[in-house]
């Protein structure tokens, strides 16, 4: 049975999924890649402010291409998670709790996860084009000069993923 969630995704919400267990999230989400992750943890180095609060968000791995006339968004694929795990940690540290992208995860990472009681997420890749439609609006907020890796505020509908390390540290991937 799919689960529906909201954005934020809380803690109360995070603990009642298990992996393998589908999902189709509505509300906001956030994109960034490996440059913008290095430019949000420079930024707490740094005590300086970032472009929204990560508590109980969604971070997407993503690099979206630019969007045909009347989408919103074009092909938003997600790209290898094993990138961010560097950064990861950190930002949970600030309040992140929930991260979407494909591929395994360190065990250091699935560990963090469960110490913050998070979520990571698989979205199906291959299928960029299709995601899109979940996308109803877009917005860069934050490093434009990044240029596809910017961070993007997305409003999404029914977007699907699932659960690959769940908030108790279980992994799909063993």
């Amino acid at each position: 049975m799919v689960k529906k969630l909201n954005t934020p995704i809380t803690e109360n919400k995070r603990i009642t999924l298990n992996v393998g267990d589908e999902v189709l999230i509505t509300g906001t989400i956030y994109t960034a890649r490996d440059a913008a992750h290095k430019n949000l943890v420079n930024a707490f180095e740094n005590n300086e402010n970032i472009p929204f609060d990560l508590l109980d968000q969604v971070i997407y791995y993503v690099g979206p291409t630019p969007a045909k006339t009347n989408q919103a968004i074009g092909s938003c694929g997600p790209t290898s998670s094993y990138r961010m795990d560097k950064f990861s940690p950190r930002l949970m540290d600030e309040g992140l709790n929930v991260m979407i992208g494909k591929g395994e995860r360190t065990l250091e990472l699935a560990k963090e996860v469960k110490k913050h009681k998070a979520l990571y997420l698989v979205a199906i890749g291959g299928i960029g084009a299709l995601l899109s439609k979940t996308v109803i609006k877009s917005e860069v907020i934050a490093y434009p000069e990044l240029g596809a890796e910017a961070i993007r505020k997305l409003e999404v509908v029914d977007f699907p993923a699932i659960v690959a390390i769940d908030s108790k540290g279980n992994t799909i991937f063993k």
